[in-house]
């Protein structure tokens, strides 16, 4: 089974963690293992990966280098891209030396006049406290909004309209190379009038990235990895609800937070919609047992 495995951010670097080199290698190991059973299992694996708090620390640390020449979020996303897919490919290649991995650099292309450029909702970088994340917003010319109980700047997140290394990624798969592709939801570029592309700035939601891809790969289940065991319904309240099997119109209407889960739930309907095949949402160290149908929150055409 083709499966396109969607790493979260935070299931990459957990939540209120220092950002260090050892924490990501750490937090990377963990998720290596768990493709490793996937791939013991049988599968054929695309793995795509979040990048919000290590792209947000690499603006921050090129803004400090440089305030005038500062790198744009697209460059970042690439190097992020780079950093995350380098160790996710050598953790795996330890794991599983007999299989072949790629890492692949993906542009995606956006709608230069989607709505989301003037309505930023995506999460990127370290948590903060209200007064920190307002002070930041004021010196920086940041958009800011809560997360969770902590803020975090904000970007636009523009939807995905189309993967341009698909065919690349198509033909490593066909000769068996589990790929590490989107990095990031992939870099958003947009085509010029004389149809060169050119970078922006914004980060593409991941999930909904990989469940395009997913759909273009003609994959048999899209897998959406994250630091939770399953959708909730009122989650926070007491009367929190796990959702365990979903049809993929059962959830239409109901308000997921725009930054987090909201993108996941649509990114799920999309592809079990458009192939008749299953997506799933689900934690980490559960993503066997999620592709079996035991855990998580698994949603159907």
């Amino acid at each position: 089974m083709l499966i396109v495995a969607a790493l979260g951010g935070n299931a990459l670097l957990r939540r209120g963690e220092p950002m260090t080199a050892e924490n990501q290698r750490s937090n990377v190991k963990r998720a290596a293992s768990v493709l490793a059973a996937l791939i013991g299992e049988g599968h054929s694996l695309v793995i795509t990966h979040g990048n919000g708090p290590q792209v947000g620390l690499l603006a921050l640390q090129s803004a400090a280098a440089s305030k005038e020449g500062a790198f744009p979020l697209d460059v970042l996303g690439a190097e992020s891209a780079g950093m995350i897919g380098y160790m996710i490919e050598q953790e795996l290649a330890n794991l599983a030396s007999q299989r072949l991995f790629a890492t692949l650099l993906t542009q995606v292309k956006v709608d230069p006049q989607d709505p989301a450029f003037a309505h930023p909702t995506k999460p990127i970088g370290p948590v903060y406290d209200e007064a920190t994340a307002r002070r930041l917003a004021s010196e920086c010319g940041w958009a800011v909004a809560p997360d969770g109980d902590k803020w975090r700047r904000v970007v636009p997140s523009p939807r995905p309209v189309e993967i341009l290394e698909v065919s690349v990624i198509s033909y490593l798969v066909e000769h068996d190379v589990v790929v590490i592709c989107t990095g990031g939801g992939g870099v958003p570029v947009i085509a010029r009038d004389d149809g060169s592309m050119v970078g922006v700035e914004a980060v593409i939601d991941k999930d909904l990235a990989s469940s395009l891809l997913a759909r273009q790969l003609n994959a048999d289940m899209l897998l959406m990895l994250t630091d939770v065991d399953a959708v909730y319904v009122g989650y926070g309240t007491p009367d929190a609800r796990a959702l365990r099997k979903v049809g993929a119109t059962e959830l239409s209407g109901r308000d997921f937070p725009a930054g987090s889960m909201g993108p996941k739930i649509s990114a799920a309907i999309e592809f079990a919609q458009a192939t008749g095949k299953p997506s799933a949402i689900g934690r980490l160290e559960d993503a066997v047992e999620i592709v079996k149908g035991r855990r998580g929150t698994r949603f159907e055409a």
